[in-house]
Formats: structure tokens, sequence, C-alpha cells
């Protein structure tokens, strides 16, 4: 019986392309998440973990019917299954090539992912810091008195100027 989600042996190829596909387009979105970060548009973050997240998902999904697939062909659902794969389909050349290229995408998507924890990490130091400035300051927000009056010495409202 074959388990369920799997592809069927002309199917696999295709399959490895459209994960390929996926982790592209995954190593895009962190590399515009880098861009945000680096530039203190955290706006646009939270639409980069939407579109993380639903890459993730079909990811997994298209994981677990390679798995399967290898399963089903009683070979084992990791990487020297796959390889038992690729050595039974010699004629499948676009298919490991298709594999190698995910292989490095993966590894690309890896270290933007640790790259953008790190500029996550000095952000949030950055913040941490103006915060503690702001606590540590007498009273950052009592700019004017209860009378109306600045609470800086000698410093004048905008309307006695005028």
């Amino acid at each position: 019986m074959t388990p369920p989600n799997s592809l069927s042996a002309a199917a696999f190829p295709q399959s490895l392309a459209q994960e390929a596909k996926l982790v592209e387009q995954f190593v895009t979105v962190l590399q515009q998440e880098q861009t945000a970060l680096s530039e203190g548009a955290t706006e646009r973050l939270a639409d980069y973990i939407e579109q993380k997240n639903q890459l993730v998902t079909e990811l997994n999904f298209l994981a677990e019917q390679r798995n399967n697939e290898l399963l089903a062909q009683n070979l084992s659902a990791d990487r020297s299954g796959l390889n038992a794969w690729f050595k039974a389909h010699p004629e499948e050349q676009e298919a490991l090539q298709t594999w190698t290229k995910i292989l490095a995408l993966v590894s690309e998507a890896r270290e933007l992912n640790r790259l953008n924890g790190e500029l996550v990490n000095v952000r949030l130091q950055h913040t941490a810091r103006n915060l503690e400035a702001l606590r540590n300051s007498k009273d950052p927000l009592d700019l004017y008195g209860p009378d109306g009056k600045s609470a800086f010495p000698g410093q004048q409202r905008i309307h006695d100027i005028v």
C-alpha cells in the first residue's frame, strides 16, 4: 500500500522542482527581511513573517510527500534514501541538479536567517538602551509643569514668544 501523500515515481522530480522554487522564494523573503531590518523598516516585518510561515507550511508538505515517496520505494526518508533514489534513477540528472540546488538554497537560507536574527538582536539592544536612557532621565515626559510653564528653567512656551 502506498503511504498517504506519496507521489508517483514520475512526479517525484516535478515535486523536487516545486520544492526548489519554494525554497528560492523563501530565500528572497529572507533577503527582503534583511533589507527591512537594515533600514529599520520594522513595520514590514509582520508581512515577511506571514510569507515565511506560508512557505514553510508548503515546504513541509512537499518534504512529507518526498519522504513518503522514498518510503513507498522501500528507501529511508532521509538524505541517504534520496541518494539511493538518485543512484537507482541515473537518468534523472535534472532532478539531481535540482536537489543540489535545494541543498545550496537551504544553506543560504540558514545563513540569512542567522544574520537576520543578529540584526533583530542589535535592534532589540538599541531599543533597550534607548528605553534605559529614558528611564534614567529625571522625567523625560515631564516637559511642562502643572501651571503650563516649561519644566526646564529659562525656557519659554511657544505662545509666550508669539
